[in-house]
């Protein structure tokens, strides 16, 4: 309790670190060392001590307040360690100071760094009246103002922390120097010390290693799946391996070194590896964890499946072979219920089966279509009396499907009328005009053979550069819009085909071309009967008619072609190549005659500026289609315009003004 205290060459204490290292601390003596005391902290711990009784440390608390009263001097009472504090104790301190004069109680915990200033702050306002009173805010209070202060300053420091460490090797040092200047360190250092913001940061550096790791073996994890199938893609191979035998097989195989990596030091993610240039190969210990396991016992699953569904495959395409129901032509619709059963729905989708069973019916046409030309071959005298270029009548198709329909090689195609017909009509054209073009055999045609063979040795000079091309699976394609209404179209597409060879290919100045024809009779506004589908681009249409309605006919769905693409970016329609031909004469009652009809029909193709085709010209004699040469001229002329794709059309007046004034 004395008021003078005298203490010379002594160091002023600063903290308890500061106790055997002197040395390491600012030495600062205390002034003179004569101290005059302006007041006193009277401290009571509220704490639960071992073998102390708070009512004993009341009274000699009580006792020294009564020795301090007599200075004179300001005291304040101070409850220390309140974070761990018993209610009781405090409630009988609170009423310690109660019974005595203006004496005040602060609720602190040094510990918590609560409170503390507020303590020294009160008593100062004691000695110093100038200054403004000092409010007491009790213990919880106080921490829960505490808590929300470090807590934000927590968030801003860790932001801080966020913004400027972006690698998980940066060191404390560096940061620290880089972080100093900012206010979020410094207000995060003075509430709660330099330690707790170095494990704040190093907290922070731990969570970028992990992260670091877990993108790396993500990484290696998603290319674990590529190594597996690259060297054991054989599932007889590794079946019945242990996991360790499964292993050394992985390590004898070439490759390995390719995709793995044998470190000196494990765990990968525990050694530098993390960091390492070479870290885009897989660490083989990965191969031990679990997530490597499940992609091991995965790829085994993958490659029994695999197995299992060649299986099923094999079978289906079995049963296909065996099955009676499956005939050419006959649709997956009618087929599917006799030939699929559970096992085959369980193992494989339905389109897979659908693709087997396209393909197996492709093998099943063309068998037939060889077979049905052998029995055409065989009937040779069936068309020994059509005339030179004549298309047979409907009592001569009759007598032939007649002759031939108790043939098994005919009922065969029974499903496939229209390519038995055009199979027929191409076999008169190869009866009448046997050219290497025209045979049945396409490329094993002997006369191709032969051509093929010279040419491969024996090339004039004149003509290295310009040899015709042998048919290859490139051949370019024409794809053809056949326009006429009452069977006009259909009837000219099978003529067409009955000079192409057996897979729908046509010759044009000695080059094989790919020939898609999509004959038309309908409304073209309908899908089915639209000039272009997703699948089928037009190069080039040709118009049919005989009459003066199938003409107004072959107008109005090229107006209403060309209207349903107005706007469009992809409006090819409005250039598409049009060739308009009058065909077979039909009788007319109202007196229509040849002429008419071509003035009207060369009227409409100016007005299209378009290319008008009479048959009769040519000297073929009005009454019969066009000829084999009339359509390769047509063809070549639909090549160049597909060949001149940028070619700049002028604007087609009005068709439904053509057709008028026609």
């Amino acid at each position: 309790a004395a008021t003078k205290l005298a203490s010379a060459e002594k160091l002023m204490y600063f903290c308890t670190d500061q106790l055997g290292l002197e040395q390491d601390f600012e030495q600062k003596q205390m002034p003179d060392g004569k101290l005059p005391v302006d007041g006193f902290l009277l401290c009571v711990d509220v704490s639960r001590g071992m073998n102390r009784n708070f009512d004993e440390q009341l009274k000699f608390v009580s006792n020294l307040y009564n020795q301090l009263a007599k200075t004179k001097k300001p005291v304040v009472v101070v409850l220390t360690k309140c974070d761990e504090g018993v209610e009781r104790y405090i409630r009988d301190a609170h009423a310690f100071a109660l019974g005595k004069k203006n004496l005040q109680v602060v609720e602190t915990s040094a510990r918590s760094n609560v409170n503390v200033e507020l303590a020294f702050g009160t008593l100062v306002q004691l000695v110093d009246k100038s200054r403004g009173k000092a409010k007491i805010i009790p213990y919880f209070e106080a921490l829960k103002q505490q808590s929300q202060q470090i807590a934000a300053a927590k968030d801003k420091y860790e932001w801080l922390v966020s913004r400027i460490v972006k690698s998980h090797n940066e060191a404390w040092p560096n940061v620290c120097r880089k972080m100093q200047p900012a206010p979020e360190y410094q207000d995060y250092v003075y509430l709660e010390g330099t330690q707790k913001a170095r494990k704040l940061f190093l907290q922070h550096v731990q969570r970028l290693k992990q992260e670091h790791v877990e993108r790396r073996r993500k990484a290696y994890l998603a290319l674990l799946p590529q190594a597996l199938d690259a060297l054991v893609p054989d599932l007889d191979e590794i079946d019945h391996l242990s996991r360790a035998k499964a292993e050394k097989l992985l390590e004898a195989k070439p490759d390995f070194l390719k995709w793995f990596v044998v470190l000196e030091e494990t765990p990968w993610d525990a050694t530098s590896h993390v960091d390492s240039a070479d870290s885009e190969r897989i660490p083989f210990d990965l191969l031990e964890t679990p997530a490597a396991e499940q992609l091991y016992e995965a790829h085994l699953e993958k490659l029994r499946d695999e197995r299992k569904r060649a299986e099923m495959r094999r079978a289906f395409r079995e049963n296909l072979e065996s099955s009676p129901f499956v005939t050419p032509g006959k649709p997956w619709e009618e087929a599917r219920s006799f030939i699929m059963n559970e096992d085959f729905y369980l193992w494989l989708e339905e389109p897979v089966y659908m693709d087997i069973y396209g393909k197996h019916q492709k093998q099943l046409i063309d068998r037939a279509k060889e077979d049905f030309q052998e029995l055409l071959l065989e009937y040779s005298e069936l068309f020994y009396e059509l005339e030179l270029d004549a298309k047979p009548s409907k009592e001569k198709m009759g007598v032939i499907q007649e002759v031939l329909g108790e043939e098994q090689r005919f009922k065969a195609l029974q499903k496939l009328q229209a390519e038995r017909d055009a199979l027929i009509l191409k076999h008169i054209h190869f009866v009448y005009h046997p050219t290497k073009e025209t045979c049945p055999s396409c490329a094993a045609c002997v006369d191709a053979r032969v051509e093929q063979l010279l040419g491969s040795r024996f090339v004039r000079p004149a003509e290295r550069h310009h040899r015709n091309p042998l048919p290859d699976a490139s051949a370019d394609r024409i794809n053809l819009v056949i326009l006429g209404k009452d069977g006009l179209a259909r009837e000219l597409a099978n003529e067409i085909r009955a000079l192409c060879t057996s897979d729908d290919r046509y010759v044009i100045e000695g080059k094989m071309y790919e020939l898609a024809l999509r004959p038309i009779e309908g409304n073209v506004r309908l899908p089915v009967n639209a000039f272009q589908t997703p699948t089928f681009q037009p190069h080039g249409c040709l118009c049919l008619y005989n009459s003066k309605e199938s003409l107004s006919y072959v107008v109005e769905s090229i107006e209403k072609s060309r209207e349903s693409t107005v706007g469009r970016r992809d409006n090819h329609l409005a250039q598409l190549p049009l060739t308009l031909i009058l065909v077979n004469k039909r009788g007319d009652a109202g007196g229509e005659t040849a002429q008419s009809l071509i003035q009207q029909g060369q009227q409409i193709a100016s007005k299209l500026q378009c290319v008008f085709l009479d048959p009769a010209a040519a000297g073929i004699g009005y009454g019969r289609n066009i000829n084999e040469k009339q359509i390769g001229q047509v063809l070549k002329g639909l090549l160049d315009a597909k060949r001149n794709l940028n070619l700049v059309v002028g604007s087609t007046p009005g068709l439904k003004e053509a057709a008028a004034a026609a």
